[in-house]
């Protein structure tokens, strides 16, 4: 009985030890967003563990490397994507104003923060942070027009690299004259996207993608 007893404390310890490293590393991870949000991309890790509150054998003890660090801000960033693009897809009356509310947020989400955007994409190859953006895009468009999901996997590839390629260069030029506003550059990349093979799939919605 004592054992069973003690197994069952040391359970509930490591229970609550796992709970507060995950807590802790989420705190961390938010804060070095935030410093990189302010002091840019090229930032060193003793400015992020001071920003924090905190040492850098802290840092690194949850988290390794500099790499690792750049791993848990983009899943707290994806997170928030998440989110954003399931209530821009969800508020939409059509499929199509769903394309234009989630081309809108993710231009919003870089256009608020350049240098997080960054930090866990250009600074950190192989990230896979706009990767998983695919599933969350294709969904809506698998449901509200019918298509097998295959066809809107395959769609939501290639319109995410397009958004991505589109949105980093609009970053690189915004503010310059007759550049696009974020809401025209929305528009436009909507207009784009739909014209294009999202109507096409609209039209021929048994149709499928096979390799050669």
């Amino acid at each position: 009985m004592s054992s069973i007893t003690e197994k069952n404390a040391d359970d509930g310890r490591s229970t609550r030890w796992e709970e507060h490293r995950t807590a802790r590393r989420l705190e961390l991870a938010l804060a070095a967003r935030k410093a990189v949000h302010i002091y840019g991309t090229d930032i060193s890790m003793d400015v992020i563990a001071n920003y924090a509150g905190t040492s850098k054998s802290i840092v690194y003890r949850y988290f390794v490397d500099k790499t690792g660090l750049q791993t848990a801000v983009a899943e707290a960033v994806m997170q928030q994507i998440h989110e954003a693009l399931h209530g821009a897809a969800q508020r939409a009356a059509t499929p199509k104003e769903a394309l234009h509310a989630m081309v809108d947020s993710y231009l919003e989400m870089i256009e608020h923060s350049p240098n997080v955007y960054y930090f866990i994409t250009r600074d950190a190859p192989g990230l896979p942070l706009l990767d998983s953006m695919n599933e969350v895009v294709a969904l809506p468009f698998a449901h509200e027009m019918k298509v097998p999901q295959a066809d809107a996997a395959a769609w939501a590839a290639g319109a995410v690299g397009f958004v991505r390629g589109t949105g980093e260069w609009w970053l690189t030029y915004i503010g310059q004259p007759q550049h696009p506003t974020r809401a025209e550059l929305a528009e436009s990349i909507t207009t784009w996207l739909w014209n294009g093979p999202v109507k096409q799939l609209a039209r021929s919605k048994t149709t499928r993608i096979t390799s050669p």
